[in-house]
């Protein structure tokens, strides 16, 4: 296989953005929570509730979209029970997120059972199509590769621009960074620090969950256990790796699909000399090397972690 021959292929680059898509989904969600000061290790679980909720609205009779909703709120709903814990009372935020994460997937097994408790194959559904645009669409290269994806890629791209022009344009935007910075100048202008950082941890859960919609609405047409397979964790890297912003973690999300995309077509050809193993744990090593590089000089929120008390200084 020509490696460099792959790499100028339009449908290599099409899967490209697709594997990307919900890692966007998950990295958006984490970074929301990470810039108002709220580390959320619940990301995984989070996920996978949004894959077995979206899934099981749609098996259950409703519409792809009212199943992107549903996976939504509860992710939502996980995200609130984080802010509970760790912004109203001031625990870990390391011991509640892997809570959540175990609570999170169990929850899921165990809804997924009680639904289908005899069926040893999981049951398919109807997905979300490729768009097809026409005149988008027609456009040399990128028009294959962006426009002629499901729709949940094409919104997961409009919402890194529109992250990116929230946080850096908006007062609400503006009121949520400076959550992550410095609470106490936040609560001196009569804000509420509970509140804004609720209501990004319950934001960003909510798109978490969505990104593990994307996995049986769009990616897959039924859901199984384990299928997240650490997006979870790769997403807390990829936002360290962004330096917190919208537009790098696109960037590294790319990177991260490019690598998977290769070890997966990789596999394919039997003539490698090199063990497919190499090749599957490409994508992890390169997590690890550009965590380790970006965090060096990434400038990461001064109060995340930091529990906020009103009244201390």
């Amino acid at each position: 296989m020509d490696t460099l021959q792959l790499f100028l292929e339009a449908g290599f680059w099409m899967a490209v953005v697709r594997m990307a898509t919900p890692l966007l989904f998950g990295t958006l969600g984490e970074l929301i929570c990470e810039r108002a000061g709220v580390l959320n290790l619940g990301i995984e679980g989070i996920m996978a509730a949004g894959c077995m909720s979206g899934w099981t609205w749609v098996y259950l009779g409703g519409d792809l979209w009212g199943g992107i909703l549903f996976a939504a709120c509860v992710g939502g709903a996980f995200g609130l029970l984080h802010a509970i814990f760790t912004v109203h009372l001031g625990l870990s935020q390391h011991v509640t997120g892997l809570g959540i994460t175990m609570l999170a997937s169990a929850l899921s097994s165990f809804v997924f059972r009680m639904v289908l408790p005899d069926v040893t194959t999981p049951p398919k559904i109807v997905p979300f199509a490729p768009m097809d645009i026409p005149i988008l669409g027609d456009i040399p290269v990128l028009g294959p590769i962006i426009f002629n994806q499901s729709p949940l890629t094409l919104l997961a791209l409009i919402l890194v621009f529109f992250v990116g022009w929230f946080l850096k344009h908006t007062p609400a935007g503006l009121a949520l960074c400076m959550t992550g910075e410095n609470p106490m100048a936040v609560e001196s202008q009569g804000l509420s620090v509970f509140a804004i950082r609720t209501c990004a941890v319950v934001v960003g859960s909510g798109l978490m969950a969505v990104g593990g919609a994307f996995l049986t609405l769009s990616a897959f047409d039924a859901f199984y256990i384990g299928m997240v397979n650490g997006r979870g964790w790769i997403c807390i890297a990829l936002v360290v790796f962004s330096s917190w912003k919208p537009s790098k973690a696109l960037l590294g999300v790319v990177l991260f699909a490019a690598f998977d995309a290769l070890q997966m077509r990789v596999q394919q050809d039997v003539s490698m000399v090199i063990p497919y193993q190499f090749y599957l744990m490409m994508p992890y090593v390169f997590s690890i090397v550009a965590l380790i590089i970006m965090s060096r000089r990434s400038a990461y929120p001064k109060a995340l972690l930091v529990p906020f008390r009103k009244g201390e200084r």
